[in-house]
């Protein structure tokens, strides 16, 4: 898969940290650790892609920095949000108000729900304004129409006064996000902003995301399932599998030389133009239940390279080099994976 290479920044730096965060969750049947030991960095300027299977916790370290995980059940058991010198888990909800949204705003994952179908899209955008910029009603309603024609709604004079089930879902999706950019952010999170549509509209979406980004030089911390949009819009990569990072770095580092077992086998399922796979590669049984994480690494019973040590000691997130790190106890031995032509069945070197 080609990769369009980013030049690395003398001025790159981070403008949020994450430290071993963990979130768990109370359930009648047990603690659920849906992130346990995180470890992220949003470089300023920058995007940051989030990959990895449903269910490895990707969204709810996303709900954790601006404050939502719901409580209860959810909590923060541990870690840290470093964002400016202070640490976002130890603010007051008072002070978390004032970040939320005006410094740090979040597309959420369905724009179908996360819009209130009772008021109009103009008052729901108003609102965020009014609220974070203290504004006054006929400002906000001015910055309002700017924004819809920010992001790229025709007629937004209008298009102002629509109800949400008035619009498609491509267009209540740039709804959410001239929301989400109301306010000018620091940090916009998008949880898989582009769900459920189609593939003209996804595309059109991430290419919005990428202009508003070079204009607010805002940072992105952006989750999806799709590999390819991360090789053409993110700067680094993170990978998570089953509420820990597995392998972190640079775009180029992570599709050049991945790592990690779960990694090459991400890589391995994705088909490859005129190529012909019947029998795409795909990575053995799930994700495991939270609730029964296996002992040591979380990733053995699906690993082609698995051995004893991995049944028992869980792998540390090390560096493998300047930059790239990866969670296996065998990372400094893969070396690539290859694709027979002839019996359409992949397979790795080690």
């Amino acid at each position: 898969m080609d990769v369009i290479m980013k030049h690395k920044s003398e001025n790159e730096e981070p403008i949020l940290k994450i430290k071993d965060l963990k979130v768990y969750f109370d359930t009648d049947d047990g603690v659920v650790k849906s992130v346990d030991g995180v470890d992220l960095q949003i470089m300023k300027g920058k995007t940051l892609g989030l990959v990895g299977e449903s269910g490895c916790g990707k969204s709810v370290s996303c709900l954790a920095i601006p404050g939502l995980v719901p409580s209860p059940p959810g909590r923060i058991a541990g870690g840290e949000i470093i964002y400016k010198g202070r640490n976002l888990l130890d603010l007051p909800e008072k002070e978390m108000e004032v970040i939320r949204g005006n410094d740090i705003s979040m597309i959420f994952q369905e724009p179908m729900t996360s819009l209130n179908p009772l008021f109009t899209i103009g008052d729901q955008i108003k609102e965020t304004i009014m609220l974070h910029q203290k504004k006054g009603k006929a400002e906000a309603h001015e910055l309002t129409l700017q924004m819809l024609g920010k992001v790229g709604i025709p007629s937004p004079a209008v298009r102002i006064n629509d109800y949400p089930h008035q619009m498609s879902g491509g267009m209540k999706q740039r709804v959410m996000i001239a929301m989400a950019l109301s306010c000018t952010p620091e940090i916009l999170i998008a949880d898989e902003p582009t769900t459920a549509l189609d593939v003209t509209i996804q595309a059109q979406i991430l290419d919005l995301m990428q202009s508003l980004q070079d204009e607010f030089g805002m940072s992105i911390l952006l989750v999806t399932h799709d590999l390819g949009v991360v090789a053409n819009i993110a700067t680094d990569v993170a990978i998570m599998y089953a509420s820990r990072i597995v392998e972190y770095g640079k775009v180029e580092d992570i599709f050049g030389n991945p790592r990690h077992p779960y990694t090459l086998g991400l890589f391995t399922s994705i088909p490859v133009i005129g190529k012909r796979k019947e029998n795409l590669y795909v990575i053995p049984g799930s994700v495991p239940n939270p609730l029964a994480f296996p002992a040591g690494c979380k990733f053995w019973p699906r690993c082609l390279f698995a051995q004893e040590i991995c049944k028992v000691n869980e792998p540390l997130l090390e560096e493998v080099k300047e930059g790239h790190k990866a969670a296996c106890h065998f990372k400094t031995s893969i070396d690539k994976y290859v694709w027979n032509e002839k019996t359409e069945t992949s397979s790795f070197l080690i």
